[in-house]
């Protein structure tokens, strides 16, 4: 009897392990628990994904204590994709996870059936290669997973660093940590380990960097200073340090530096020498309005004012804020620019960049109004795509340098892509210039380090007409069609001028100049791809400052997306695009007379990925 039941209780117990490969096993506590135990001193654990699953709890055991909990979608029935789990910080030591599904599931055999279990690796490599379509082939994207908001932009005098808001787990959000990359042109981008990741505090949501010169926080000079917003049940402002140029932060012990009694996020900061003291703008989400701080030292801060209530576009949350002074062009005048990223609520649904013009004492910021004593509602951007830009600080020569993540959400986990999702625009100076309606307004430009990816023109045009039945231009057709475009057109007796992008499989994307409206509008409803989200057909129109009867663009076409700068800056249009093959034409039509093209130049750009 007592050999029956010894058999019975091994076969119990090997029923509730599951078949895993070497160096990992797996056992089952219960129907949504397992146990996986990991030896050996693999550099990575590769870790199986779903994606139309529900996150797993993935608790990190070392030596039986709690090291971090990450969330991770674990394949239940295919396998998507494979992200790492870095385990060389733990070598020499004990690791289980303890994972905890959401599943639902009703009993082990059940439990046991999920593909993940014969699908965790060990591995001492993980493979980022490029194996999308879409993944561009000159903007700034993570090496793999999830990224949305650029936090911590700083530049160091030799190379610009750029943070990022990152899941190391996976293709959609979760996880929230900052990512880094930087590079010595903004065009390169080298990939550097995570710089700040989860803690008790709960997930790190989006912030800024300073060098602090003079080291006024207590860290020594020139110690790279962080503000992030800790979020977990709550958001809170908190600080991280580094003493080796932005490569690795120590979290201040005393975090968080300032608790609110309501929702507040992403802090950003900078120096203000008329006043000789620390400025934070921080959103005060919720109440669609922005918070300004003061502190001599990065850690205790004052509130000084408030701005925002009930101006502007206020159907949606307030996030990611940014200020900044710049001078107006052709005048001996500066002002100031408030950043102001919402969410819903820009002009064609879901994410924008809004912005208001006027003047900051160090302690308020006076937006400039309209005769009638109004503020008017600017935006930065009158495409889809340029969300939660901010500025780099220290950036060289007084320039003002965005970036931003270029897409929405309205449906960025839902976009053609799996290995990654989402890319950063071009980085864009920024400038003023009065209209001729006595406005003060943001122009944006391509930074001039991108002029480092042309080719030499393959197409070269002046002086030509184009009528109703169009002028026709073949697009480059190395690296999946990517270029630049240069165009100057005079509508003449045009009542409208037609710019398309097309391809062999008729899908393509429509500019629409209307020089009585001076509008210039972008139809991507035929763009290709489109049927992930009913959000994504869209035509997006741009009001134009430029000289009456005349347009100047330049055209900046990626595998997925494709971004406009009309005027010199002035007017500025991102839209993400998904043809299924590349555009291979570009078409100029004059409707209802005939239109000038009095310069048109066509660049091959190089490849960066």
């Amino acid at each position: 009897m007592k050999g029956k039941i010894n058999a019975a209780l091994a076969a119990l117990a090997l029923a509730s392990a599951a078949q895993a490969a070497d160096g990992i096993s797996v056992e089952f506590p219960g129907s949504n628990n397992s146990l996986m135990r990991i030896e050996g001193d693999a550099r990575y654990l590769l870790m199986p994904v779903q994606e139309s699953n529900d996150d797993a709890t993935v608790r990190v055991l070392v030596d039986g204590r709690l090291e971090k909990t990450i969330y991770v979608r674990l394949a239940k029935t295919k396998v998507d994709y494979s992200v790492p789990f870095d385990l060389t910080p733990y070598r020499g030591h004990k690791v289980t996870l303890n994972i905890l599904s959401s599943q639902g599931r009703g009993s082990v055999r059940e439990a046991k059936e999920d593909v993940a279990w014969s699908n965790f690796a060990l591995a001492d490599t993980f493979d980022t290669t490029n194996t999308e379509r879409y993944r561009p082939a000159f903007h700034h994207t993570p090496s793999y997973g999830w990224m949305n908001d650029p936090n911590g932009m700083f530049y160091d005098g030799e190379r610009w660093h750029l943070y990022y808001q990152a899941n190391p787990y996976g293709s959609k959000w979760q996880n929230m940590t900052w990512g880094h990359s930087s590079s010595a042109d903004l065009v390169d981008w080298e990939h550097h380990p995570l710089a700040i990741e989860p803690d008790g505090l709960g997930a790190i949501f989006s912030g800024s960097c300073v060098v602090d010169s003079a080291g006024t926080a207590g860290f020594g000079p020139g110690a790279v200073i962080a503000l992030y917003t800790s979020a977990d049940a709550s958001q809170m402002q908190s600080m991280a340090y580094s003493t080796d140029g932005g490569k690795n932060f120590t979290k201040w012990p005393g975090n968080p530096v300032l608790v609110l009694e309501s929702e507040a996020r992403d802090p950003n900061m900078f120096w203000h020498a008329p006043t000789n003291e620390w400025i934070m703008v921080l959103a005060h989400a919720l109440e669609h309005e922005m918070l300004v701080f003061a502190s001599p030292n990065l850690r205790d801060w004052t509130l000084r004012s408030s701005f925002g209530k009930g101006l502007g576009a206020q159907n949606g949350v307030w996030e990611c804020p940014d200020l900044f002074r710049l001078p107006v062009e052709g005048e001996d005048t500066y002002k100031w620019v408030f950043l102001c990223n919402i969410n819903p609520g820009a002009p064609f649904g879901g994410s924008g960049t809004q912005y208001f013009v006027g003047d900051f004492d160090g302690t308020t910021f006076t937006p400039d109004r309209l005769p009638d004593g109004t503020v008017p509602e600017k935006w930065m951007d009158y495409g889809k795509d340029n969300y939660a830009g901010v500025s780099w600080s220290d950036a060289p020569d007084a320039r003002r340098t965005v970036i931003g993540w270029m897409s929405n959400w309205q449906y960025a986990a839902e976009v053609p892509t799996t290995q990654f999702r989402s890319a950063n625009t071009l980085p864009r100076e920024m400038g003023l210039f009065r209209g001729a309606d006595g406005q003060v307004y943001l122009s944006c430009t391509p930074s001039p380090e991108v002029d480092v990816l042309r080719d030499r023109a393959t197409v070269k045009a002046s002086g030509v007409s184009a009528g109703s039945n169009g002028r026709s231009y073949r697009l480059p057709s190395a690296n999946d069609g990517i270029c630049e475009i240069d165009i100057d057109l005079k509508s003449e007796h045009a009542d409208s001028v037609m710019i398309s992008l097309s391809n062999e499989a008729g899908e393509k994307v429509d500019l629409c100049y209307k020089a009585a409206d001076r509008t210039l509008a972008m139809d991507r409803r035929a763009s290709g791809k489109d049927d992930f989200s009913q959000e994504f057909p869209a035509v997006t129109v741009a009001p134009l400052y430029g000289p009456d009867g005349s347009l100047s663009l330049r055209i900046f076409v990626d595998r997925s997306s494709i971004e406009v700068f009309a005027d010199g800056g002035r007017s500025s249009m991102t839209n993400l695009v998904f043809p299924t093959q590349p555009y291979t034409t570009l078409t100029v039509k004059g409707i209802g007379g005939k239109a000038r093209i009095e310069n048109l130049k066509i660049y091959p750009l190089r490849a960066l990925f």
